[in-house]
């Protein structure tokens, strides 16, 4: 998932490069109208010298002015000193390059102001503020909390602390909110759907960490830690920052960045090639559904989505009731709710059909956690320490737990408690790669596995 602030410096990541050559390439157009291949290159090399852009957006004007100006008088510097000494300096137009002297420093400075201006836009697109927390109102976390204060590019809402000490022992008391004791934070984290939690606690502190942490795996916030300290049991742990303010995530979604992308992306092409592949088929499964028993050809049924959030799941209907209650009983071995076109379905993964639509959605991605009836994960997320992080992601169709033995009905605690472990080995060893090989393996399971009825 892509963070609002991460998106802003992506941009302004590309924004001082793509500039410098749009400008160059105008010139080149305007003076000798048609882009040679020397330019070309030019391009290339230019764009590498000026990749990546420097964050710009919290810097004063004057600061702006005297980074973009320097850094350009070394990029176009390089330039020259290669075209001098590989003696091809004179095979490029003289009018160019001079114009490309003044107009590219100008027009990064055009780029960095448009994305000034675009960047309060930027961040509403990405929706409603992400809600933070800080445990620990000490010198380190009333830190945090100013730059956070000050930032106008994070997108990130501070809600305020939670801390055990007397007011007279708290620094910065009265500059931001108290919140409560930290026994209460994840209560709190649960019920306002806190995306963000910032642990600013010395080491000695160590014992409640752990306690701190294993009622945290209850909720779906992200948790970093602002001091440098050693953890175990990480979930997709790296090192960050927040406004400048270096931090150590411990509980972190792997998609994040360039991998959010490329999730989405595969996802996207993927569900779009099935569903065209299998249209026919699809078809003609709803088809027998609606002739061979009463109800409706589509399953709707609430589960819990990313950030534990409820969506709408679809699948071909396979029994003779449609559950979504407060109970919901899973099928089992010779299940007499299940009709008999709905045992093939369910043998054969043929009822998860419609659910490359939920991939389509955004709901739903194609590999990644089986999401479960929201009945089923109220009763196991008391049971099962870490159950809730498994909803740091989107459900998948299938899943690493699907084709590891844990496919089908979950009749005990042992299975369930499988289960997880491996949607959790997933989190942390996350790559396309691993996805491919997981697509490959269901395709194989369906065909040979009766663990499914």
């Amino acid at each position: 998932m892509f963070s609002h602030s991460r998106l802003l410096r992506a941009f302004e990541a590309f924004v001082e490069p793509l500039a410098t050559v749009a400008s160059l390439w105008l010139l080149v157009w305007f003076f000798e109208g048609e882009l040679a291949s020397r330019w070309l290159v030019v391009s290339i090399v230019a764009f590498a010298l000026a990749y990546p852009g420097r964050p710009q957006l919290r810097a004063s004007a004057p600061r702006v002015i005297a980074d973009t100006v320097l850094a350009w008088a070394w990029t176009c510097g390089l330039l020259l000193a290669m075209g001098y000494a590989t003696g091809h300096l004179d095979d490029f137009s003289r009018s160019v390059v001079l114009h490309w002297l003044w107009l590219a420093p100008v027009s990064q400075l055009l780029a960095h102001w448009a994305l000034r201006q675009s960047a309060p836009a930027i961040i509403r697109l990405q929706g409603p503020p992400l809600r933070a927390v800080v445990v620990g109102m000490n010198e380190q976390g009333g830190s945090l909390a100013d730059r956070l204060a000050m930032a106008h590019y994070t997108g990130v809402e501070l809600l305020g602390f939670f801390d055990d000490r007397t007011p007279d022992r708290i620094h910065g008391r009265g500059r931001h909110r108290m919140l409560g004791r930290i026994e209460e934070i994840a209560e709190y984290v649960k019920k306002h759907r806190v995306q963000l939690v910032y642990l600013s606690l010395p080491m000695a502190s160590q014992p409640r960490i752990k306690q701190l942490l294993d009622a945290l795996k209850d909720t779906t916030a992200s948790v970093y830690f602002v001091p440098d300290m050693f953890v175990t049991d990480l979930i997709q742990g790296r090192t960050d920052s927040i406004c400048g303010m270096p931090v150590i995530s411990v509980c972190e979604t792997p998609f994040r960045g360039p991998n959010a992308l490329l999730k989405r992306g595969s996802d996207i092409v993927l569900a779009v090639a099935i569903l065209l592949l299998l249209s026919p088929l699809m078809l003609g499964i709803a088809a027998a559904i609606k002739l061979t028993s009463p109800g409706p050809v589509i399953f709707r049924q609430r589960r819990y989505g990313v950030w534990g959030q409820e969506i709408i799941v679809y699948k071909f209907r396979s029994m003779t009731v449609t559950e979504d209650g407060a109970v919901v009983t899973q099928a089992r071995k010779d299940d007499v709710r299940v009709t008999p076109l709905g045992r093939f379905l369910r043998r054969t993964s043929m009822d998860e059909l419609p659910q490359f639509v939920n991939v389509l959605q955004g709901r739903m991605s194609i590999v990644g956690p089986r999401p479960h009836a929201v009945a089923h994960n109220e009763f196991y997320r008391p049971l099962i320490k870490s159950y809730m992080i498994r909803h740091k992601v989107k459900p998948g169709i299938t899943g690493w737990a699907q084709v590891n033995g844990f496919r089908g009905e979950t009749d005990s605690l042992q299975k369930m408690e499988g289960r997880i472990r491996c949607d959790l080995d997933y989190l942390r060893n996350w790559s396309l790669r691993l996805d491919l090989y997981i697509i490959w393996r269901t395709v194989r399971l369906v065909f040979k596995d009766g663990a499914a009825y």
